[in-house]
């Protein structure tokens, strides 16, 4: 049996990762990226372009999104000219950006209208994740959708887990940057504390990352933070929009999330200051 076709939109420091695993499967791959150049390596490959969403959505079964914002998930989805207006019945359309937990219910609400399935399937890894297919996928929406494009999704990710309907992807991804944003503020603060009591950086994260603070920030991130390191495997502006979103939604739920609030404000001053392009590791300037 011959594989669905995969349209897949949003080539960035992640996405291009993503969408050639799905191609070295073996599956039809349709790609549009903004900016064309970030494909050509994947068309080289046997990749087709096509010239908008419109286009992808006219050739492929499954289409996989990851883009920048809300507000683009809204246009990728919504407007006329996007995917929901143009996908077949029958068609699965899987937004992998971190979003609006509303905003993948209402495009869920859509998408049934025509006839369209949808998944939200925001992911946590950063570049390395991506490089190497191991990526936590966090999954909303039907049971029956998430069974069928769990092959599609199996070649980007080590753990994939639906925990519920629309929406829950999202949450998901929230409770996960909730988490990461107070631990990049420890690791940051943790390794400011050895430099200035004198002892060795990386001797220290050798010893205490074996222990009760070790994290994938603390080894991975830690080690970047240290060798000066700023070059994104994800952008410190993507992380500032995703923690706005953490606490809107924390609000609707009636929750106050103090750590996350700090976090947020030291980041945004790094952004503010033109430090938006750099890795989430860049918060050690702040210590510096």
């Amino acid at each position: 049996m011959s594989k669905p076709a995969v349209g897949f939109i949003g080539t960035g420091v992640m996405g291009k990762s993503m969408a050639g695993h799905i191609q070295n499967e073996g599956y039809p791959l349709y790609v549009y990226n903004r900016t064309k150049a970030k494909t050509d390596e994947l068309c080289r490959q046997g990749a087709i372009w096509c010239d908008g969403p419109a286009e992808v959505a006219k050739h492929a079964d499954i289409i996989i999104t990851i883009v920048g914002y809300p507000k683009d998930v809204e246009e990728m989805y919504l407007h006329k000219n996007g995917l929901i207006e143009h996908a077949s019945s029958g068609a699965v359309l899987i937004d992998m950006t971190t979003s609006r937990p509303d905003l993948a219910e209402r495009i869920e609400k859509r998408a049934k209208e025509k006839g369209i399935r949808t998944l939200d399937a925001p992911v946590s890894g950063g570049d390395v994740g991506a490089r190497e297919a191991k990526l936590a996928i966090m999954c909303g929406g039907d049971q029956e959708v998430f069974d069928q494009v769990m092959p599609v999704l199996s070649c980007m990710g080590a753990k994939i887990e639906r925990l519920g309907p629309a929406g829950a992807g999202q949450h998901t991804k929230m409770a996960n940057q909730i988490a990461i944003a107070s631990t990049m503020l420890g690791v940051a603060e943790s390794l400011a504390y050895a430099k200035a009591a004198g002892l060795s950086q990386e001797q220290v994260l050798n010893v205490i990352e074996t222990g009760a603070a070790g994290s994938f920030s603390m080894s991975k991130l830690g080690r970047k933070m240290i060798a000066g390191d700023d070059d994104p495997g994800f952008y410190l502006k993507h992380f500032v929009k995703d923690m706005g979103i953490a606490i809107e939604s924390a609000e609707q739920l009636g929750l106050n999330l103090p750590g996350l609030a700090q976090a947020k404000a030291l980041y945004e001053k790094l952004e503010q200051d033109g430090f938006g392009d750099l890795g989430t590791q860049a918060i050690r300037r702040i210590y510096e």
